[in-house]
């Protein structure tokens, strides 16, 4: 059979869960809040299911993958393996890191993915030392933007001379801890060449982190509509070297009232475009946190017959991406945007 547009455009493979050297808060794993977390337990993608997947899709319209969005991808001891999976089927990369660079330093591996990754996602939640720091804890903010600058250089070199040029994203989780610092952290983008800022609001997993939620109360839905102004004159008025201003993704403003639900007409920019695997092989339909998506159903396991091409024609995951407006988990989703966006 030819190549046709049949699957999804992007798979996320969440291979290493357990495998982070930082505790942001926010994390549904790592964060020091996570009481029940198993540190003997170590959840690991077997390679071949990555291999095998990609094997499959690519001839079904995939574009890209994303290889873990919880843990440290770069901690996975096959992850040369998946840059090797990635060329071979001639899929790009779309890279979410802490910006810790481990094993082999951020020079070293700006030369190996910067060829192979559409983007890279760097988590940076703070444009002041304490403010990062508070919430990535671990990270250095000093040492971190130092390696960013190197990165970002190798990353213009190998664009200019030809190759791939990727684009470069910091990634924040909108909170109260953060909220009156994402101007500057936009600014702080256009002078080092980050193309774009994307967040998203914090899912709050413990008690403790319920205050730092935005959309909480009408007072502070209004204070984040008024943040989102402000960062929109921001990206406006400091130009990226090239003369671009930087994308701003998902600073959206909130409906005032207090109503847990969202607008009707706010879609879910994953179901029907995107899919997610986890570490056993199970398909999932989102990214939301793994209670909530399970939910949504039982789909059935990408390494049974079929693949996950099998699931994604399926009359279970068909009716979800048909009908999810009417599902709970869907109607408070803080990942639904307005439809022109």
């Amino acid at each position: 059979m030819e190549n046709d547009n049949s699957g999804p455009w992007r798979i996320t493979f969440d291979m290493n869960p357990d495998d982070c050297n930082l505790n942001c808060i926010m994390c549904e794993e790592h964060s020091s809040f996570n009481k029940a977390k198993n540190s003997s337990m170590k959840r690991r993608m077997d390679i071949d299911v990555i291999r095998k997947t990609v094997v499959q899709l690519s001839k079904r319209g995939l574009i890209e993958i994303i290889p873990s969005t919880m843990g440290e991808p770069l901690l996975y001891r096959h992850f040369d393996e998946i840059i090797k999976i990635a060329r071979e089927n001639e899929v790009m990369i779309n890279l979410t890191t802490n910006g810790t660079w481990p094993g082999k330093g951020a020079e070293i591996w700006a030369r190996e993915l910067c060829p192979v990754c559409s983007d890279i996602k760097v988590s940076w939640n703070g444009a002041t030392r304490e403010t990062q720091e508070s919430i990535m804890k671990g990270s250095n903010f000093y040492k971190g933007l130092e390696e960013l600058r190197s990165f970002i250089k190798i990353r213009d070199d190998i664009a200019e001379s030809g190759d791939n040029r990727c684009r470069l994203t910091l990634q924040c989780t909108f909170m109260e801890a953060n909220l009156i610092e994402l101007p500057a952290l936009v600014k702080m983008a256009a002078e080092l060449g980050i193309d774009r800022v994307k967040g998203h609001h914090i899912w709050v997993h413990y008690p403790e982190t319920s205050k730092l939620d935005l959309r909480r109360s009408k007072e502070s839905r209004l204070r984040w509509n008024k943040i989102v102004d402000k960062c929109v004159e921001v990206s406006e008025r400091y130009n990226l070297p090239s003369g671009k201003h930087v994308i701003l993704e998902n600073f959206v403003h909130l409906p005032e009232a207090e109503d847990s639900t969202l607008p009707t007409e706010w879609n879910c920019p994953f179901l029907g475009k995107e899919a997610w695997v986890n570490h056993e092989g199970r398909f999932d339909p989102c990214c939301a946190p793994d209670p909530e998506r399970k939910k949504l159903g039982e789909f059935g396991f990408v390494t049974q017959k079929g693949g996950l091409e099998y699931i994604w024609h399926g009359p279970k995951y068909t009716e979800l991406v048909t009908g999810y407006k009417t599902y709970p988990v869907c109607e408070i989703c803080n990942m639904r945007r307005p439809a022109t966006i």
